[in-house]
């Protein structure tokens, strides 16, 4: 039986999807949107600010234009849309460029690898989290790229956080897993009354010292090294962990929340945030990709659902618990003491 009214045009765009990932993913590389930052600019002009041969300009940035990411006037100038220019001008506060730099580097290839992943249920970053992570550290071009993707990572979703929660209520925050700090410093931002920091391991300490003191906010934001396998978590009343539990097993996803509760005070309040997939595991695409992405990083991470999180939330304690949506595919789940 025909069904002439069903096409194959989905299938073939989610099958050459990476054509157009691998095109953001170069311009971003390339710094094209930052070149445009200021003026328009001929296809010629161009291609010589960002080292595009002649053979492929006209072709890149034309599909950079039918991406969306792009316009060209009738003089054949090419310009930024409103969104690239928002977010992908590194000039601009709103840059996310990091995050797809790092999707550039590393997790493109790795994702060519999902089929051993899912055949073995292995990592295909070449060694163990703590291993790989450890490597990272140690290389300061790749520690870079690193930090400028979490904060990128958790900017928008910050921000978000930042406006809508009741910070009337609390005083003191702290950042469990905080990297270079872009979740406190867009909550001290928006309520000069908070303080507090974030905690991570040693090796973050100058990237945050750093980030917060750009933000002019190191009289109220501090960080606290440690590790939270084996340290207790700091005290405050507010306690955060953003894109942090998705990369660990179900016991250390609830031993994290236990800890959390434990130096919470009454009153207080945990916030998880994520790409969570949703309770019928049907129709959140990001979720559900965000923990394909865990299979291929981790050794036993993975995805939840916002239900999920909230069981465990009470199961360390929590007595009230409540989700919320925020931005770009990200929930939070609070929990109240």
């Amino acid at each position: 039986m025909l069904h002439s009214d069903i096409t194959p045009d989905r299938l073939f765009s989610l099958g050459t999807g990476y054509r157009c990932a691998k095109v953001l993913l170069c311009a971003v590389e390339l710094d094209v949107f930052t070149a445009l930052g200021g003026q328009p600019r001929a296809a010629a002009d161009l291609a010589r600010m960002v080292g595009v041969h002649s053979r492929s300009a006209c072709d890149f940035f034309d599909a950079l234009v039918a991406l969306g990411l792009l316009e060209r006037d009738t003089a054949g100038r090419y310009a930024n849309t409103m969104e690239a220019s928002l977010y992908l001008d590194r000039n601009k506060p709103s840059y996310l460029g990091g995050m797809f730099n790092q999707f550039n580097a590393r997790e493109y290839q790795m994702w060519s690898k999902l089929g051993d992943a899912l055949r073995t249920g292995e990592p295909q970053i070449g060694s163990t989290s703590a291993e790989h992570f450890a490597t990272i550290y140690g290389e300061p071009a790749r520690f870079r790229t690193f930090v400028d993707a979490m904060t990128a990572g958790s900017l928008t979703a910050a921000k978000v956080i930042a406006e809508k929660f009741p910070w009337s209520n609390h005083r003191t925050l702290m950042d469990i897993g905080t990297a270079q700090g872009c979740l406190p410093v867009q909550v001290a931002h928006f309520h000069p009354h908070i303080t507090g920091g974030g905690f991570d391991l040693p090796e973050l300490s100058k990237a945050f010292a750093d980030y917060v003191c750009d933000n002019e906010l190191s009289e109220r934001l501090r960080f606290y090294p440690g590790s939270f396998f084996r340290d207790d978590l700091p005290a405050a009343d507010m306690l955060v962990f953003g894109r942090v539990l998705h990369n660990w097993d179900l016991a250390t996803k609830k031993m994290l929340l236990q800890k959390a509760y434990q130096v919470i005070p009454k009153g207080g309040a945990v916030v998880v945030y994520d790409m969570l997939i949703d309770d019928e595991r049907r129709t959140a695409a990001g979720g559900l990709l965000s923990s394909l992405n865990m299979l291929l990083w981790t050794n036993a991470g993975f995805g939840y659902g916002g239900s999920e999180c909230a069981d465990w939330m009470r199961e360390a304690g929590f007595s009230e618990t409540r989700i919320e949506p925020l931005v770009a595919g990200q929930s939070m789940v609070i929990g109240q003491k």
